[in-house]
């Protein structure tokens, strides 16, 4: 019994799974351990009106964002202009200052996964020392 093309078929399976196995190394979102006390405390969206930037992504995904200094939403369609208007946004505080650090993404329930971690990563790209999530159900 001849086991050479045993052996050759062997190989090619071999080959075949080390190709097609995926080795991408995938990016997280460090999420901090829950405290108790926090937890305890409700906080509604109005908490962080006077001192976040909020992104909120609607059904339709189109990015809102909110800032103090601002009177009004400016929305955004695209990732790149979600991006510039959070960098003007950081930049420009009220009374002149430097904007504030926290930011909150508000997503509809309805929204594309990818736009909300793409909104998530952008606070993290523009150097936000604090970003939260929440979910709606109703569209704002």
């Amino acid at each position: 019994l001849d086991m050479t093309p045993m052996v050759d078929v062997t190989f090619l399976l071999l080959i075949f799974f080390m190709i097609t196995a995926a080795f991408a190394l995938q990016k997280s979102i460090e999420v901090p351990p829950t405290d108790d006390q926090e937890a305890a405390q409700a906080q509604t969206v109005e908490d962080f009106e006077e001192d976040s930037i909020i992104i909120r992504v609607d059904s339709d995904n189109t990015y809102w964002i909110q800032s103090p200094a601002w009177t009004e939403e400016k929305p955004a369609l695209s990732k790149p202009d979600m991006l510039l208007k959070l960098r003007e946004a950081r930049k420009m505080g009220v009374g002149g200052d430097v904007g504030p650090a926290k930011l909150l993404v508000l997503a509809s329930g309805d929204a594309v996964h990818h736009r909300v971690v793409a909104a998530l990563d952008a606070g993290s790209a523009v150097g936000m020392e604090e970003v939260r999530l929440a979910t709606v159900d109703d569209d704002f």
